[in-house]
């Protein structure tokens, strides 16, 4: 082997020429670059589809409570187990409304989202339903 050939060799490795397909010297750091900022956006979509998936838990307790309490202030009984009933199917901490509009009656039941989010989000869900009373 001559003495040309060797500094020929060396001199593209250096240069970052690598056997052909495979990566050159200048390459090495881009995957950990790439991962470092991939990382951080896949948490965050991760996390808000999470969000997104308790507060679609939170309006479907939501609107199941006010059923329950419509159909309950539907049979009349008293306000005591209207809210009771609503109580039993709403997320914690909710506020229950329950008003009489005539023949029907109108529950309205709104909870703030689990989590210490810092935006106050709220959900509700209301139900109406006919009093008994006055199907005939």
């Amino acid at each position: 082997m001559c003495r040309s050939e060797g500094s020929g060799r060396a001199r593209a490795a250096r240069a970052g020429a690598g056997p052909p397909g495979g990566r050159g010297a200048r390459d090495a750091g881009f995957v950990t670059a790439e991962a470092a900022v991939v990382l951080p956006v896949l948490v965050a979509v991760a996390a808000a589809l999470i969000w997104g998936l308790l507060a679609a838990c939170a309006r479907i307790a939501c609107v199941d409570a006010a059923r329950a309490a419509a159909r309950a202030a539907a049979r009349q009984e008293p306000a005591a187990q209207v809210l009771a009933a609503a109580r039993g199917a709403a997320p914690r901490g909710a506020r229950i409304t329950v008003a009489r509009e005539g023949d029907l009656v109108r529950v309205r039941v709104e909870a703030a989202l689990p989590g210490g989010t810092r935006l106050p989000v709220r959900v509700g869900g209301e139900a109406v339903a006919l009093a008994e009373e006055t199907v005939r």
